[in-house]
Order: C-alpha cells, then structure tokens, then sequence
C-alpha cells in the first residue's frame, strides 16, 4: 500500500513535520512500513490544486502500477488537487483504497472509495460534512489553528465521530489526529 502525501500551499517544513509527526515516533513494524510506502508530491504553491500534476506524480512513481493501492493524505487547498486525482486514478483502473483530508473546507468529498475528514475545530467538521465525508471522522476539541493540524499531528486532540462501527471502534476517550490517522491507516492495511 502506497500512501501519497497532497500538501496544501504553505512551506514544504510543515509537511515534513507532519510526516514526523504521524510517523516519527513509530517502532512497530507495520508503521515502519508504513514510512516506506509514503510519497509527497511536489506541487509547490498553486499547483496544489492540480489533480493533472498530481496524478502524472502518481502514474510516475508507480509506473502505472494501478493494481497497486494507494490512500490519499492532503491538507487544505491539497484537497482540491487531490480528489480528483483519486477520481482519475480510479478512473484509469486503479485502486484508491481511501481518502483522507485534512481541513479541506470548502471542497466536495465524493468517490467510489472510502472518505474521511480531520478538522481543525468543530466548525470546519460541521460545516464541511454537507460537502461528503465518510463514516469515521476527526476534529479538533480544544479548536487549533488551521496549520496546527497539519504541522503538528501528535499534539492535536480531539474525537473521533460518525462511526460505521466497524473492524475498528474508535475509542471512546479522546485521541490525536496522529493517532486517529494511525488507526485509519492500520484499518486498510488489513484490508
């Protein structure tokens, strides 16, 4: 399983801080896996809303590998670029195993593949819902800043919501978006 990394239009830092933040600490072998399979793609300022340079990143580093699976991780104006990437690549034959978007407000979430949405205060959550999310869901309780999440995965809490429940019952205490994200991750890993 691939996982490809969509960041927004901000500094190229917060995303490897969000990496470090995700994966960082991690010992366990499929978290170490995990890292290995993880590919950023280098859309620098506007061109995080082309799903076109992004899906030729994709079809690159895979070399058209469709049978291959991939989850989607992206953040803010990433998101735009990204869903239609997934949609794309689904459409050319591949396997999109999940979407996970990280504050994209604002951006219809629909597809023929599993949905989810973090977000940085229970607004964005509420309001962006009414745009397609998915079954299991994230958002931020204290509300952070809207590059906190990004930056700073580890630290975010906040709930898990809207839960199918399913092969894996979110917890019923609070938990960090780093740690929601790992679930997630570890739920599609066994798929």
């Amino acid at each position: 399983m691939t996982i490809i990394i969509c960041p927004g239009i901000h500094e190229a830092d917060l995303t490897e801080s969000f990496i470090s933040g995700c994966w960082g600490g991690l010992t366990t072998d499929i978290f170490s896996q995990e890292r290995e399979n993880i590919l950023v793609a280098p859309v620098p300022g506007v061109l995080a809303v082309s799903s076109w340079h992004i899906l030729q990143f994709v079809r690159d580093r895979l070399h058209s590998s469709l049978e291959s699976p991939v989850i989607f991780i992206s953040f803010s104006a990433g998101v735009v670029g990204a869903i239609g990437a997934a949609w794309q690549w689904q459409l050319l034959g591949g396997h999109v195993k999940a979407f996970i978007a990280i504050d994209g407000w604002g951006v219809p979430l629909w597809g023929n593949f599993p949905i989810h949405r973090l977000s940085h205060d229970y607004f964005t959550h509420w309001s962006s819902s009414w745009l397609g999310s998915g079954q299991d869901n994230f958002y931020a309780e204290p509300a952070v800043d809207h590059l906190t999440i990004w930056r700073s995965p580890q630290i975010v809490q906040g709930w898990w919501v809207n839960s199918s429940q399913g092969e894996i019952s979110p917890p019923k205490n609070r938990l960090t978006a780093a740690e929601f994200l790992h679930l997630l991750l570890k739920r599609y890993e066994q798929k």
